[in-house]
């Protein structure tokens, strides 16, 4: 299991993104990320919330290395929870939809 600090450099290098780019994005300097991907500096919480969105996981991902299938659930659901509800209602329908028409051509 990796550690929180292992999780955020590989989240990193994955979405092919430089220490001074999310440094940015953070607000704090290159050498910051470098100390919290070696694990010598605690990431605050307010970080970890920005971590999040730049990378595209989610905080229990980030904190707890969930599955990337309960992290898909975990973003979905964070996204339509914004929506209207009509907004709603259509993806629903949608999601319906595909279903049905996944059975049919069984």
């Amino acid at each position: 299991m990796k550690t929180i600090f292992e999780r955020l450099k590989s989240y990193r290098k994955a979405l092919g993104l430089s220490q001074d780019y999310v440094a940015k994005q953070i607000g704090v300097s290159r050498t910051t990320i470098t100390a919290i991907e070696c694990g010598e500096r605690n990431v605050l919480a307010n970080e970890v919330d920005i971590f999040s969105r730049i990378y595209g996981v989610t905080v229990d991902e980030i904190l707890h290395e969930t599955k990337a299938e309960d992290a898909e659930v975990n973003m979905f659901a964070r996204a339509f929870s914004t929506l209207s509800v009509n907004d709603k209602k259509e993806i629903m329908n949608l999601i319906d939809f595909k279903r049905k028409f996944k059975e049919s051509m069984i």
